[in-house]
């Protein structure tokens, strides 16, 4: 059975997340235009850029999101019509929500997490489950699938994570991305000018197949 490829929709999450996550506002404008041709939703693409803020920080994905909003008006004057796409659906709180977010942390890495990093400062802990795996990946206005696509692409732009970028694309095979559409969000990126960000997904890739 042959492997399906990435859709050009899901081609487009990684340079837009990797040139959010560096501030590369031109090539990020660029991309927010790519993506909302190949069929990303407003909603899909504010998604991704507020999922950045844990990842990249609040100031990058407060300017990207800024620049959204720009080219979304932007191309509403051209008269163009992009999809709005729906929002989430409501996500639990309390207890609750620290339960789901353990759960879901625990599905994507494909084992409960735990170690001396989370003795050491477990506030880090309760922040990755309750925040990360919790409020934000029980958003279900964007796939898992899709999710980790843009965590790949901000953590590739970045120089330093090496290691969280290896841990993401783990997840990513956990979820059902395979290594060969890996390798094409690697190609993606090289021929939008990412070329650091190509190169870290190579090199992550090698590492986690040995």
């Amino acid at each position: 059975m042959q492997e399906q490829p990435l859709t050009l929709k899901q081609l487009a999450i990684a340079p837009i997340a990797a040139n959010a996550a560096i501030g590369d506002m031109p090539r990020l404008h660029d991309a927010l235009n790519r993506g909302l041709d190949a069929g990303l939703s407003i909603s899909e693409t504010k998604e991704v850029l507020v999922q950045l803020y844990a990842y990249a920080g609040f100031p990058r994905s407060l300017n990207a999101l800024s620049l959204l909003m720009k080219v979304v008006q932007e191309r509403a004057a051209r008269g163009i019509e992009d999809a709005p796409g729906r929002e989430p659906g409501p996500v639990p709180s309390g207890y609750a929500l620290t339960e789901l977010g353990t759960d879901n942390q625990t599905r994507l890495v494909g084992a409960p997490v735990s170690g001396p990093l989370f003795e050491f400062a477990p506030a880090i802990d309760q922040f990755l489950k309750v925040h990360l795996f919790g409020d934000i990946f029980a958003r279900d206005n964007l796939a898992w699938t899709d999710r980790e696509l843009a965590t790949v692409g901000a953590l590739a732009a970045m120089a330093g994570v090496e290691s969280q970028l290896e841990s993401h694309l783990k997840i990513s095979l956990n979820v059902g991305l395979t290594v060969e559409q890996l390798r094409q969000v690697a190609q993606e990126l090289e021929a939008r000018g990412d070329l650091q960000a190509a190169e870290r997904v190579g090199a992550g890739l090698g590492k986690i197949q040995r």
